[in-house]
């Protein structure tokens, strides 16, 4: 089944609908630009690459070790003293050799340490899918976190600012008789709480922004609304179908599983007999330092070469109960992995069934506050007009007016909310990676393409040059202005005393 690539902004009827109610500015930030940013220069996700790439090498490691192996051996020798009996030791001497290995047969060792590579570079793989789902979900939270909180403060200072309003009102009216220094103060009291839930609002604004430069790299800028998210499945059952087939977590624990079975046949060849090809040869120059006068001058070759083939068996008899304790370690390596993948796959449900529940709720909870909303904007205008003809007071206006603040950042939280539990559902489901989502900005990273590059490398002195840092800083990037990150004034007039305990 093709995925669909539902940031291209292409809505089908199958869509649900998961509009925000806010008015898009120009040269607006997208959540396609930020997973965008994010996928490009998000350090945790850089490190899972580079992770991936190191997982890669353990396959050509484990097919070293079946390999032909030679290496190269050289001596001077300076004899500063020599027996005096011994008239046939060279003064000095320099000698070179060569010597050659090539494994025939290990027992089964390389084989399955090259199968548990492999295994695991599928593993890696999948871990590298859920690193990207997990930082695609972090941007998605970031992203509508930001605009809530946009938005409340919005709300906020519109509360304060009618409130203001009120409160000059209320005031006019009790200088001419027609409202008490009680409504006056209910009023001043309710503009108090207002600002001091601005204030709040701002602090949480300023910490949303920061979350979303520490996930994405840049200072959020006017963000648009998201787009749609797909057409869910239409129940937690089917969801939990495509996330037991599909989930990368599980496809890497259970790769890890199997992996962990192979390693227990490369702990069982330790108790095998092994076979290699050998050869070898050796030359030696004794740099015309032999005594020839010895025997009536027979003379004795100054140099000497050597060569050598064969075959070399080892039958390990008694290593002291290593091999038996590597296999048990293995086996219970076996079982831990089992049970991780029984861990890992109940997490799943978990999260299936909970993101599931959670945008149904947070879906319900949009309507409703939706309709709560319309209701209290009316019921609002109806005591503002009860209250001009005298059947209503200051306090019922004010309560009103709280409750119509109350449902809208309801409303705007309860959307928040749905998107996010949305698309923490497609990440469970293994549907919100790189692959589905259409992002710009050059082609995604392949990691097959270093493992082809890598797999079959037979040369020692290969290298990829000193690593290059692919996360961008955020050192240097100035926050956006908000009250909240305005210096605190010094406190004017004199220092209160200290309070003293009484004495008894």
């Amino acid at each position: 089944m093709r995925r669909a690539k539902w940031l291209s902004g292409i809505a089908s009827g199958t869509m649900l609908t998961m509009s925000v109610a806010f008015v898009a500015p120009a040269c607006a930030d997208t959540l396609r630009e930020a997973l965008s940013q994010a996928y490009n220069s998000n350090p945790t996700l850089a490190g899972a690459r580079a992770r991936q790439r190191q997982i890669d090498e353990n396959v050509p490691i484990a097919k070293a070790d079946g390999r032909l192996g030679v290496s190269a051996d050289g001596a001077f020798t300076e004899n500063v003293k020599r027996s005096s009996a011994d008239f046939t030791s060279p003064r000095r001497s320099v000698s070179a050799g060569i010597n050659a290995s090539l494994p025939i047969y290990q027992g089964g060792a390389v084989r399955n340490a090259v199968e548990a590579a492999k295994i695991r570079v599928e593993a890696g793989r999948a871990d590298l899918r859920a690193s990207e789902s997990s930082v695609f979900t972090d941007v998605v939270a970031a992203y509508m976190d930001v605009i809530r909180d946009q938005a409340i403060v919005d709300l906020n200072s519109g509360q304060v600012g009618v409130l203001e309003t009120n409160v000059q009102a209320s005031q006019d009216r009790f200088q001419v008789g027609d409202l008490t220094k009680t409504d006056v103060a209910q009023s001043q009291a309710r503009l108090a709480i207002a600002r001091s839930q601005l204030d709040s609002a701002q602090a949480q604004l300023v910490s949303s922004r920061e979350n979303y430069l520490r996930v994405i790299g840049k200072m959020p800028h006017n963000l648009e609304p998201p787009p749609l998210l797909p057409g869910f499945p239409e129940s937690p059952d089917a969801a939990l179908s495509v996330a037991l087939d599909n989930n990368p977590q599980l496809i890497a624990v259970k790769k890890e599983s199997d992996a962990a079975r192979k390693d227990v046949g490369s702990a069982r060849a330790l108790r095998l007999p092994r076979l290699s090809a050998i050869a070898g040869g050796n030359y030696v120059n004794y740099l015309n330092s032999l005594d020839n006068s010895f025997e009536g001058g027979a003379g004795v070759p100054n140099r000497s070469t050597s060569a050598s083939v064969g075959l070399q068996a080892t039958l390990p008899l008694y290593q002291g109960g290593g091999p038996g304790a590597r296999v048990r370690q293995a086996q219970a390596r076996v079982g831990e992995s089992m049970e991780q993948e029984i861990a890992t796959e109940r997490a799943v449900i978990a999260q299936v069934r909970s993101a599931y529940a959670s945008y149904v709720a947070s879906r319900g909870v949009i309507d409703s506050s939706q309709t709560a909303v319309s209701a209290n904007e009316l019921a609002l205008e109806g005591v503002r007009a009860e209250q001009g003809v005298g059947t209503r007071d200051v306090l019922d206006v004010l309560n009103a007016e709280q409750e119509l603040l109350n449902a809208r950042v309801q409303l705007v939280s309860a959307r928040r909310d749905a998107y996010v539990a949305g698309f923490a559902l497609l990440a469970a489901m293994g549907r919100a990676e790189a692959a589905n989502l259409g992002l710009d900005g050059g082609p995604l990273y392949d990691p097959v393409t270093n493992y082809n590059r890598i797999k079959n490398s037979v040369f020692d002195w290969g290298d990829d040059g000193a690593p290059t840092v692919h996360g961008s800083r955020n050192v240097g990037i100035q926050p956006l202005p908000s009250p909240a990150l305005q210096p605190l004034a010094a406190p004017a007039g004199p220092e209160p005393a200290p309070v003293t305990m009484p004495q008894n």
